[in-house]
């Protein structure tokens, strides 16, 4: 898997003392790849506060896809190594103008705040062109999450409008990384919203009553801090299973309705018939599990 192939890289780093700064700015880079999403937005869903993880996925997804899709439009290519060292090679297809590393680390990190009351020009394109998506989409966010929440059809809504985001950023350029990442997000993101309404509708109360508001960080004790720990590692292999099931599963079957041969899965899934349905259903899953599913499964073992 990718998340554990990647952990293998960074522990490889480490045991070369001339790799130790190499490895601090690879370390950098995961910040914006899956294995930190993956433990992060858990992590703040299940330990800390739905309502706030809610709202930030929401505000990640838009960043996420506005920022994909630029590239696609923007077309600027990577710089060229020599002289730049590529830490990564994964990303060599996906074009750098503006840097969604740079706006992902800098949309999470202002929106926790505001929430809770290599090319240096790519970089700083990335930091301004999240700043702005910021400005436009944090006064609607409450408004996004509600309408998620309560709306009778609010589903059908957002499966339909992020499967269409995800039809019209493939049709602007020709494969890379950036689609599958951006079908990728955006099924997240429906998964996350449709969990949420599932959640409402059964009585599932996963936010903090409001008069206990504003939260008050409780004493970490050696129980709290076990819980909160057991909770992740449960969490995250749950999501890991749901992430392998889904992936053996509508690859073959997206190549069988498509009659597109799958003997070479590489290949196959550089096509737009197969690659928007793998992605977007498995993380679409991933993000129904992550909000409803493992909630679900805390109550059930005593770890809500």
């Amino acid at each position: 898997m990718a998340a554990c192939r990647r952990l293998a890289r960074l522990a490889a780093r480490l045991q070369d003392p001339r790799g130790v700064a190499a490895f601090q700015r690879l370390l950098g880079t995961e910040l914006g790849n899956e294995l930190f999403y993956i433990l992060f937005f858990p992590f703040c869903i299940w330990n800390l506060d739905a309502w706030l993880g809610r709202r930030l996925i929401i505000i990640w997804v838009w960043v996420m896809y506005v920022g994909q899709c630029t590239k696609d439009i923007v077309r600027w290519p990577r710089p060229a190594s020599p002289p730049v060292v590529k830490l990564e090679v994964f990303y060599n297809s996906e074009y750098s103008m503006p840097s969604t590393h740079a706006m992902s680390g800098t949309a999470i990190p202002l929106a926790l705040l505001l929430l809770s009351y290599g090319r240096w020009q790519d970089v700083i394109a990335g930091f301004l062109y999240a700043i702005l998506i910021l400005i436009v989409f944090h006064p609607v966010v409450d408004l996004i999450d509600d309408f998620n929440l309560t709306y009778k059809y609010a589903p059908l809504i957002i499966i339909s409008l992020h499967l269409a985001l995800g039809i019209f950023s493939f049709t602007l350029d020709t494969w890379s990384t950036s689609r599958g990442d951006t079908a990728q997000i955006l099924g997240c993101g429906a998964g996350v919203a449709c969990g949420s309404h599932v959640n409402y509708v059964m009585g599932v109360k996963l936010d903090p009553p409001l008069d206990a508001l504003p939260l008050s960080l409780s004493s970490l004790t050696v129980t709290v801090f076990g819980k909160a720990i057991l909770r992740l590692l449960i969490g995250v292999i749950i999501l890991l299973l749901t992430k392998i099931a889904m992936k053996k599963a509508t690859i073959p079957l997206a190549c069988k309705i498509f009659r597109i041969p799958h003997d070479d899965v590489r290949k196959a899934r550089q096509r737009m018939e197969v690659e928007l349905p793998y992605r977007y259903i498995t993380y679409g899953m991933v993000g129904f599990s992550l909000m409803s599913v493992v909630p679900c499964v805390f109550h059930f073992v005593g770890l809500s």
